[in-house]
């Protein structure tokens, strides 16, 4: 395939390592030919790459099946099972292939695993989850002039930091990203 075809959640075989793209950018400088430049990550979990592609270069893709998976409990040692939705069949995750996901996925959360050749690669999250504050301390009543954020742990194990009116035991949505809070959740 040609590097301006490039998007997030490719493959790619660059010097006999399968990475996945995580950012492109479509770059045309006012002096020079055209480029892509792409945030690249290790497959085998040894890091990042940015590498400059000229548009018109050829590069080896690589096939992903992207299955949709059921998340069921950790195992203790940073790793944790999951559940192919549609034929049932369980998969455990270590703590390599799983990074920091955890953090984002309670239990029966919903996510897209992606395999290469039978094996699985990488946990592809949301944009954002919703998770629930276990731990904070209390808001001041009042206190609404102040931007200022308060730290609260999450159910997930996930500390973050969210504006005094939200309490223990409130839902709130979170960028995968970064962590960071993004809104209450409305209970409907």
């Amino acid at each position: 395939m040609k590097a301006n075809e490039l998007k997030p959640g490719m493959a790619v075989n660059m010097n006999g390592k399968l990475y996945v793209c995580t950012k492109t950018d479509h770059v045309k400088p006012g002096k020079g030919p055209a480029y892509v430049q792409g945030k690249l990550r290790a497959i085998d979990g040894t890091g990042t790459a940015e590498k400059r592609f000229n548009s018109s270069e050829n590069i080896e893709g690589a096939t992903l099946d992207r299955r949709n998976m059921e998340y069921l409990y950790a195992d203790g040692d940073g790793g944790g099972t999951f559940m192919d939705t549609t034929d049932y069949d369980q998969v455990d995750l270590n703590s390599d292939i799983l990074g920091d996901a955890l953090m984002y996925l309670a239990p029966n959360a919903q996510c897209t695993v992606m395999f290469h050749e039978g094996r699985p690669v990488l946990v592809e999250l949301p944009a954002s989850v919703e998770v629930t504050i276990a731990e904070t301390t209390p808001g001041i009543k009042g206190a609404t002039a102040t931007n200022q954020l308060k730290e609260a742990t999450c159910d997930t194990g996930l500390k973050t930091r969210v504006p005094p009116f939200i309490t223990e035991g409130e839902k709130v949505k979170v960028s995968t990203e970064d962590g960071s809070y993004m809104s209450r959740v409305k209970e409907s």
